[in-house]
């Protein structure tokens, strides 16, 4: 019996975009399910629009306008690395339209904290980037080194420089944590410096939460498309 389909609603990762998510689509459909994939301002297709005033706060508001407007209910959000900082203020500002909220290699932050409160080894040496290049913008981390030569092509053609106020706001939650079903997806081939396992050991301490792991690096909608998925339906089932 296949599981009722699902609306799967993306916050994708810093530096990307909807785009890198392609895999992905044929995989949901197959399952029955669909995946909504939008790329924040200032990314991927809405490079254009990028400036220093963009941050966090604008990143959900992106992911708020198309809940509005593409009239999405019954969501279940999926936040990937950085976005899970975006889902988790989605996930507070428009909690009666989601029915589960997943991590996949994301970071979970608190109220008031911000990416670089979860990720302190990564400030200075970001700061200086931003710094040496336009001032405002952080050239992209590179890809897990098991990414064949194709993928990392495609995604280093087209990753974007990321506003570093994105990474410097302070998550703001209206409502305390979030009370829908949440699970975190740790995926298990590590790179030094492991900046997951945090989230890893929280999501297995803490009561309401759900843990799967996933043999694969950081990027498995790139890297490993159908492992994920099967993570994905296990958990919607």
């Amino acid at each position: 019996m296949a599981a009722r389909a699902k609306t799967f609603l993306l916050c994708h990762g810093a530096w990307s975009g909807g785009w890198s998510w392609r895999k992905m689509h044929p995989l949901m459909a197959q399952a029955g399910h669909r995946l909504v994939a939008p790329t924040y301002t200032g990314l991927g297709e809405r490079a254009h629009l990028a400036s220093p005033a963009v941050d966090l706060d604008t990143h959900i508001q992106d992911i708020l306008g198309v809940i509005k407007f593409e009239d999405l209910d019954d969501i279940v959000l999926l936040g990937h690395s950085y976005g899970g900082m975006v889902a988790t203020g989605v996930a507070d500002r428009a909690r009666e339209r989601i029915t589960q909220l997943i991590y996949l290699d994301a970071f979970v932050p608190r109220d008031g904290q911000s990416l670089f409160d979860l990720n302190e080894a990564g400030r200075e040496p970001m700061r200086k980037a931003a710094a040496a290049g336009d001032g405002y913008r952080i050239p992209p981390n590179p890809p897990p080194s098991d990414t064949p030569q194709a993928d990392l092509d495609w995604l280093n053609a087209r990753r974007i420089n990321m506003p570093i106020k994105c990474f410097e706001t302070k998550l703001k939650l209206q409502h305390g944590e979030p009370a829908m079903p949440r699970s975190y997806i740790y995926c298990a081939r590590i790179p030094p410096g492991d900046v997951f396992g945090q989230f890893a050991r929280r999501a297995k301490s803490e009561d309401g939460w759900r843990y799967f792991e996933l043999d694969a690096s950081h990027a498995p909608n790139v890297t490993a498309p159908e492992a994920l998925m099967g993570v994905l339906q296990e958990i919607v089932a």
